[in-house]
């Protein structure tokens, strides 16, 4: 396929740049992925299309400070750190601006001298691993001396941090949220629970390769970034029980939606597994196990929006796009959400 097929024009004005007041008071588009049915919505309407048994999986990964701002020693060159993944202790691989900068074996420090770094290696695609050394625990240096990476296409300052994560965000690691779970209250949460819906929860360190585009004319062709995921044996508990009972699994993002796609079997079963993906969704893709998605609206020509339209179908997601765009509806991070039936 061609990537100019996922292409749509979006105005710049419907970009949201601030969360709304109330999480749950966004916009829902609902769409029927076997007739192209739409119908407009709040989320917290989502309540009325769920039944008893059903099974929600919420991606629980907290986003970290990941950017850092520093200094390179013995020529105080400016520097720019995008923490990427952990792949050791202390080690990281990192995003880096100016690279000319980050040779292997350049040391750098962020902060009051509260960070240090060393470059140990250089990978494929530019990125770099180094080596930090703190006094104390990384979390707290780097709430203290890191800032929120929020896209590309959020000009404005967030005022409250925690409106980039979720409210049942748990496990530090994403550098980007998980956003269709960013509608969900705790109010809203328990009104499910206490419908009958089940909630399984599973971990996704999301990447910053989720905004990276795709530079091929034939997305077959596109090499996907692998992101961390785990997944317990409680969670594959419910989502297995759900699915023998004939009841629904929901899955809350893209995110969600590419763990339960990698592991499960050809038969919708899941088993406990941690480990990196990188599974690339796009039309053709046969589902195994999820049969709902909620998802915000993705960027054009962006493995997000090729991943939605395996699931509902290219043709109902452009259609869909288009109605959103012309009545106003708010898109990407921060905006609306779309309910795929």
């Amino acid at each position: 396929m061609e990537l100019k097929e996922f292409y749509y024009y979006l105005p710049e004005e419907l970009i949201a740049q601030d969360p709304l007041e109330n999480r749950d008071e966004s916009r829902l588009l609902v769409l029927g992925k076997s007739n192209g049915q739409i119908t407009h919505k709040r989320f917290k309407d989502i309540i009325d299309y769920l039944r008893e048994g059903d099974c929600l999986v919420l991606n629980d990964t907290r986003v970290i400070p990941a950017r850092l701002y520093g200094t390179k020693l013995g020529s105080g060159g400016r520097i720019e750190f995008v923490l990427l993944k952990k792949v050791g202790q202390d080690i990281w691989e990192v995003l880096v601006k100016p690279g000319r900068k980050a040779r292997k074996g350049a040391k750098f420090v962020f902060g009051d001298n509260q960070l240090f770094s060393e470059v140990a290696d250089e990978v494929e695609g530019g990125n770099r691993v180094v080596r930090f050394k703190y006094e104390g625990l990384f979390e707290n240096v780097l709430d203290k001396v890191g800032i929120m990476p929020l896209p590309p296409y959020i000009k404005k300052e967030l005022k409250d941090k925690e409106r980039y994560q979720t409210v049942y965000a748990k496990y530090d690691g994403s550098a980007a949220a998980p956003t269709a779970g960013l509608h969900f209250t705790g109010e809203l949460l328990r009104k499910l629970e206490k419908k009958g819906i089940k909630i399984a929860y599973i971990t996704l360190h999301v990447g910053l390769g989720t905004f990276r585009p795709v530079k091929v004319n034939t997305i077959e062709e596109h090499k996907m970034h692998s992101e961390y995921f785990d997944i317990s044996e409680n969670a594959c508990g419910i989502i297995n029980s759900t699915k023998q009972e004939k009841r629904k699994v929901v899955a809350v993002g893209t995110t969600a939606c590419r763990v339960l796609e990698t592991i499960s079997d050809t038969e919708g079963r899941v088993s406990p597994a941690n480990g990196w993906t990188d599974i690339f969704i796009y039309p053709g893709y046969k589902f195994k196990i999820i049969d709902v998605l909620i998802t915000n609206f993705h960027l054009p020509e962006s493995t997000l929006l090729m991943l939605v339209s395996a699931f509902a179908g290219k043709e109902n997601v452009i259609k869909a796009y288009e109605e959103a765009i012309k009545e106003r509806y708010r898109f990407f991070s921060f905006g609306d959400a779309m309910l795929i039936l």
